[in-house]
C-alpha cells in the first residue's frame, strides 16, 4: 500500500474540514474566471492593455506546474501541511494583487496566486480521500464538481459586481478573510497524514516543462509587440524554448517516475484525447478573457452587465457538457460529440467575429451560445475515452496528463488572443486618435465613453476591428479540432467510467481540479462514483455473498480488529474508538459477540484473530472483493498485481467504513 490510511474524524470535525476544502476550492477556481470582466477596468486603472492576457496567463502556467509538484510534496511532508502553505501562497498573492499599482506587480501578484491555486486544486481533493470513508466519497466527489460548474457562472458576475460597486482590488481582497477562515478550520480539525514510502519526484522534468512552456508563452505574447517577430530575443527564447522541450522529452523516457510518460502517446486514443483537450482549454478561455472587452468598450455594458451577457455561452457549455456526458454513459458512443463540437467552436469564433456595435442583445447571445454549445460537446470526452483505454498502471498519469495538456490549452489560447489584440489595436486606434486628446484616454473603458459622438465612434470602431481579427485568426483552431476529432476510434468504454460521464464531469471541466497522478487515487474514485450510483448499500450484499454468520456491525468491527492489530498482532478497543471518535464502550457487545462466537480471543483488553476469525475475515474481504471485480470486470487486469493489491484495499476500506456504525449506531443495537 502506498499511503498510510488516515485516521478517521468524528463526522463534525468531517464536515467542517469538507467545507474548508469546498472553499479553498471556489476561492482557487473563481480566480481563474473572476478577473474576467475586471480586466478592462483593471487596464484602465494601471494601464499595460498589451499585457492583459499575463493577469491570466501568469495563474495558469502557475497553477500547472504547481499542479505537478505539490501531489509528491503532500505525499512527502503531509497533505495538511501543503494545503496550508497553499492557502498562505493564495492569500500573499491576493493580498498583493489587490494592492498592486502597476500591471507588473499584478501579473507577479498573480503567478503567486496561481502556484496557491494549483496546491489547494491538488491537495483538496487527496485530503477528502483521507477523511471521508470509501462507501460516501462519491457524493462528496460531486458536490466538489459541481463547486466548479458554479464558479464558471458565478465567476464573471462576482467579478462585474465589485468593479461596479467597490473596486476591482476587492476581486483579491476578498480572498483574504476567506482564507483565514479555511487556515482556522484546517489547523483544528484537518489530520495529518504521509504516505509510507517516500516517492520520486520529476524534478527536472517539471523544470523543463515550465520552461518550455513559460517560454513559448512568452514568444506568442511578445512576438509582434514588445519585440519584432525577427528580434534576436524572440528568435532565442524560441530557440531555447524549443530545446527545452526536447529535453523534457529525452528526461521523460528515462525518469523513474516521469510526469508525462512518453509512452502513453503511442496509444493514438491519448494522443488525439490531449490535442483535443489543448484545444477546448485554448478556446475556453481565450473566448472568456476577451469577450468582456468587446462587451464594455463596445457595447457599453458594465462591469456586472457584461458578466450577465456571457451567461449563455457559460450556460450552452453546462448544458452540452451534461446532455453528452448522459448520452454518452447510456449509449457507450462519444466519437460524434468532439467532431460536431469541434465544428461549432469554429463556427462559434467566426459568428463572435462579425459583432459590431450595431449587434442586438439576442444576436450576441446566439453567437456565444453557439460557442459555449462547442466546447461543452467536446469538454466531458477526452477525460472518459483516457479512462476507458488506460491500464491501471498509466490510469494517474494519463487522465492528469489530459488535464494538464487542458490548462496549458488554457494559458497558450489566452496568450495567443492577447498577442493579436495587442498587435491589432494600436494600428487600428492610432490613426482615429485625434492629436489633441490624451492616448490614455481611449485605452480607459470609461473615457471611451465620455468621448463626444464624433470622436467616440471611431474609437470604438477601433475597438471592433481589433477584437473582429482576433476571434476570426482564433477560428481555425476549431477546425484543428475537427481534423484531430475525425482520427479519434471509438472503443468500448468501461462501466465505470460510463458511470462517471453519468456524473456530469464535464460541468465545469475546463477549471476542475486536476487528476490525481496516482492510479490508486484515481481508481478509488471511480470506485466512489460506482458504490454512490447504487440505488442501495452494496455492503450487506456482500455480507450475505461471503457466508459469515455476522450481521454488519460484527462485521465491521471484525476488519477494525484486523487494521489495528496488523502491527503487533493485537487490537484494543481503546485504539479503535480513538481513530472512530467513538466512545470504546459503545464496541464492547459487539467485541464480546465476536468472542462469542469464536472469532476472536480477549485478555486483558486485547483483541486477537483465531483460526476462525482468521477464515472469516478472509471470507469477508473476498466477497468484497469480488463484488468490487464484478464492477471492473472490463479492466482485463488479472495478472496486474498492483491493481489485485489496489481492489484488495479497496474492498478493506468498503467494509470498514460505515457513517452509522462510525456515530454507534448499528453498534448500539446489537
Amino acid at each position: 500500500m502506498v499511503e498510510a490510511e488516515a485516521a478517521p474524524v468524528g463526522r463534525g470535525a468531517r464536515n467542517a474540514i469538507v467545507a474548508a476544502i469546498m472553499l479553498g476550492m471556489l476561492l482557487a477556481s473563481l480566480d481563474q474566471t473572476i478577473v474576467a470582466t475586471a480586466l478592462p477596468t483593471i487596464v484602465s486603472d494601471l494601464g499595460g492593455g498589451n499585457h492583459l492576457s499575463w493577469v491570466v496567463t501568469s495563474y495558469l502556467l502557475a497553477e500547472t506546474i504547481m499542479t505537478a509538484l505539490i501531489g509528491k510534496f503532500g505525499d512527502l511532508y503531509g497533505r495538511k501541511r501543503m494545503f496550508l502553505v497553499s492557502v498562505l501562497l493564495f492569500m500573499i498573492g491576493s493580498f498583493f494583487a489587490g494592492w498592486a499599482d502597476s500591471m507588473t506587480w499584478l501579473i507577479a501578484s498573480r503567478a503567486v496566486q496561481g502556484l496557491g491555486a494549483g496546491g489547494l486544486l491538488v491537495t483538496a481533493t487527496a485530503v477528502i480521500a483521507d477523511v471521508v470513508p470509501l462507501s460516501e466519497r462519491g457524493k462528496y466527489q460531486g458536490a466538489l464538481a459541481s463547486v466548479f460548474g458554479v464558479s464558471t457562472v458565478v465567476g464573471p458576475l462576482l467579478g462585474g459586481l465589485f468593479v461596479d460597486h467597490a473596486s476591482w482590488r476587492w476581486a483579491f481582497y476578498i480572498n483574504l478573510p476567506l482564507g483565514v477562515l479555511v487556515l482556522i478550520v484546517t489547523v483544528l480539525s484537518m489530520p495529518t497524514v504521509k504516505a509510507a514510502l517516500r516517492p520520486k519526484v520529476d524534478y527536472l522534468g517539471i523544470l523543463l516543462i515550465g520552461l518550455a512552456a513559460s517560454g513559448l508563452t512568452l514568444v506568442t505574447s511578445w512576438g509582434g509587440t514588445e519585440y519584432p517577430w525577427g528580434s534576436p530575443t524572440i528568435i532565442w527564447m524560441a530557440a531555447g524554448s524549443v530545446v527545452a522541450l526536447v529535453l523534457f522529452v529525452v528526461v521523460e523516457m528515462r525518469a523513474a517516475e516521469p510526469m508525462l510518460p512518453m509512452r502513453l502517446f503511442r496509444s493514438p486514443v491519448f494522443t488525439v484525447s490531449s490535442i483535443l483537450s489543448f484545444i477546448v482549454g485554448f478556446a475556453m478561455l481565450g473566448g472568456v478573457t476577451y469577450l468582456p472587452t468587446y462587451l464594455q468598450y463596445v457595447q457599453g455594458a458594465s462591469a456586472t452587465g457584461s458578466g450577465l451577457r456571457m451567461l449563455p455561452l457559460v450556460c450552452g457549455l453546462l448544458v452540452a457538457a451534461m446532455i453528452t456526458g448522459q448520452v454518452i454513459s447510456k449509449t457507450g458512443r462519444y466519437r460524434a460529440f468532439p467532431i460536431v463540437g469541434s465544428l461549432l467552436i469554429s463556427g462559434g469564433l467566426v459568428l463572435l467575429s462579425l459583432m459590431d456595435a450595431s449587434s442586438t442583445f439576442w444576436t450576441i447571445s446566439g453567437y456565444m451560445l453557439v460557442l459555449g454549445l462547442g466546447v461543452g460537446l467536446v469538454m466531458p470526452v477526452p477525460t472518459v475515452v483516457v479512462q476507458s483505454t488506460s491500464d491501471y498502471s498509466d490510469l494517474g498519469v494519463a487522465t492528469s496528463g489530459v488535464s494538464f495538456l487542458r490548462t496549458l490549452g488554457s494559458s497558450f489560447g489566452v496568450a495567443i488572443f492577447g498577442t493579436i489584440y495587442a498587435n491589432q489595436l494600436p494600428k487600428h486606434l492610432t490613426p482615429v486618435t485625434p492629436p489633441d486628446i490624451d492616448p490614455r484616454i481611449v485605452l480607459n473603458v470609461n473615457g471611451v465613453h465620455a468621448l463626444p459622438p464624433a470622436v467616440k465612434a471611431p474609437v470604438i470602431q477601433a475597438y471592433v476591428d481589433t477584437l473582429q481579427t482576433m476571434f476570426l485568426a482564433a477560428a481555425p483552431v476549431g477546425l484543428l479540432a475537427f481534423v484531430v476529432a475525425l482520427f479519434l476510434k471509438e472503443v468500448p468504454l468501461r462501466d465505470t467510467s460510463r458511470v462517471v460521464a453519468a456524473g456530469n464531469t464535464g460541468v465545469g471541466e475546463s477549471f476542475a481540479p486536476p487528476a490525481s497522478r496516482d492510479s490508486h487515487a484515481e481508481l478509488e474514485k471511480l470506485i466512489a462514483m460506482v458504490v454512490s450510483k447504487q440505488q442501495n448499500d452494496p455492503r450487506p450484499e456482500m455480507l450475505a455473498a461471503s457466508g459469515v454468520p455476522l450481521n454488519y456491525a460484527q462485521a465491521w468491527m471484525l476488519v477494525r480488529i484486523f487494521k489495528h492489530s496488523i502491527d503487533d498482532g493485537d487490537a484494543t478497543l481503546h485504539e479503535i474508538a480513538e481513530s472512530t471518535k467513538v466512545p470504546a464502550g459503545i464496541f464492547q457487545p459487539v467485541a464480546r459477540q465476536l468472542v462469542e462466537v469464536g472469532y476472536v480471543s480477549e485478555a486483558e483488553g486485547h483483541y486477537r484473530f483465531t483460526p476462525a476469525g482468521t477464515e472469516a475475515f478472509a471470507q469477508l474481504i473476498g466477497a468484497a472483493r469480488a463484488w468490487l471485480l464484478n464492477r471492473l470486470a472490463d479492466w482485463h487486469e488479472d495478472s496486474d498485481t498492483k491493481f489485485a493489491n489496489a481492489v484488495e484495499e479497496m474492498a478493506e476500506k468498503l467494509i470498514a467504513s460505515s457513517r452509522d456504525l462510525s456515530t454507534g449506531k448499528h453498534a448500539a443495537r446489537v
